[in-house]
């Protein structure tokens, strides 16, 4: 992924609170002291433990698969944890509180480098590390159909769910609303829950669109448009333009016609990466043992199995590799 960049950053009280209830603010640059640092594997009794995701998303399932395949191919027991996601998981490996975690490869770039969100900014967590990339995480942008929602530009003055504050949909939300539609959040009523509450409240009519982010098909957009009617706004053109001249780690993006109940069409949108993310001080045998458990293994996986390989695994990777998976990989 290239790293050149919009000079841009978001710069809003709302978010600052949700990455400090994330416990973001504080724990940027630490470097942790969690289990599994010191004695070159750690023994049968080290746990690794795995922060995801919502369970209404790709990253909690996915993580399970995860977990099945490590324990099955390692000595190591897996603790897969239900979290805020990209930038809660960030400050849970900068803590030590985590040993491996999916995000976004632009949330741990903006983090690794200390810039991009005021939570990370001129506090770069210095022990973040990559392991592999996976999939794109296509951003679905969900309305009401008795809202009449058209473009980006129709949110304003509207009830929007831009995903769990602090989290890496909250993000991606804000920076496509200003970027494509030059929407703040003075422009719009912002809501946020996880994405099976969001999905909820566009059962309930309690919101007029919900940004959803993650690899279709998202099990709580499947539900969602199985129980009720839901529309998915297709980007225009320029607002895909726009999106992608504000962040270089936007990439044009299509969910296909019947992907979701009662979407006929092509759905055209913008998507960023998922990746396997840990800290530099993690023992190196854990993560290549890991590493490779995964990737040798990619055939026992049934989510994203067209995108997770070896040979793509360092596609749109944002940050330095960790020692463990360099030896993997290299």
């Amino acid at each position: 992924m290239s790293h050149e960049r919009s000079n841009k950053r978001i710069d809003r009280r709302t978010f600052l609170g949700g990455a400090a209830a994330a416990g973001i603010v504080g724990v940027a640059g630490c470097s942790g002291n969690g289990d599994g640092d010191g004695d070159g594997g750690g023994g049968d009794t080290e746990v690794i433990r795995w922060h995801a995701g919502g369970t209404g998303g790709t990253y909690f399932p996915l993580s399970g698969e995860f977990e099945g395949i490590i324990e099955d191919n390692t000595e190591y027991p897996v603790e897969v944890s239900s979290t805020g996601a990209s930038v809660e998981n960030v400050g849970s490996l900068g803590g030590g509180d985590a040993d491996f975690a999916l995000i976004q490869n632009d949330i741990a770039y903006f983090a690794r480098n200390g810039e991009g969100l005021d939570a990370f900014d001129g506090s770069p967590v210095e022990n973040l590390r990559g392991v592999a990339t996976l999939y794109p995480e296509t951003i679905h942008v969900l309305t009401n159909p008795e809202s009449d929602v058209g473009s980006l530009s129709d949110l304003e003055g509207m009830r929007v769910n831009t995903g769990d504050l602090g989290s890496g949909t909250q993000v991606n939300a804000l920076q496509i609303l200003e970027s494509a539609a030059g929407l703040t959040t003075d422009d719009f009523d912002e809501q946020n829950t996880d994405f099976t509450q969001a999905a909820n409240q566009l059962r309930d009519g309690d919101v007029d669109a919900a940004f959803v982010v993650g690899g279709w098909p998202v099990g709580a957009v499947e539900e969602l448009a199985t129980s009720t009617d839901v529309g998915i706004l297709s980007l225009s053109d320029e607002e895909r333009q726009a999106a992608r001249d504000d962040a270089s780690w936007f990439a044009d993006d299509t969910i296909p016609a019947g992907t979701y109940a009662g979407i006929d069409e092509d759905i055209d949108t913008v998507s960023v990466q998922a990746m396997i993310a840990t800290r530099s001080e993690y023992d190196a045998d854990i993560v290549e043992a890991v590493t490779a458990a995964i990737f040798d293994n990619v055939s026992e996986l049934s989510i994203k199995t067209d995108f997770i390989s070896a040979d793509s695994a360092q596609d749109g990777m944002s940050v330095e590799l960790h020692e463990g998976a360099a030896r993997y990989f290299e």
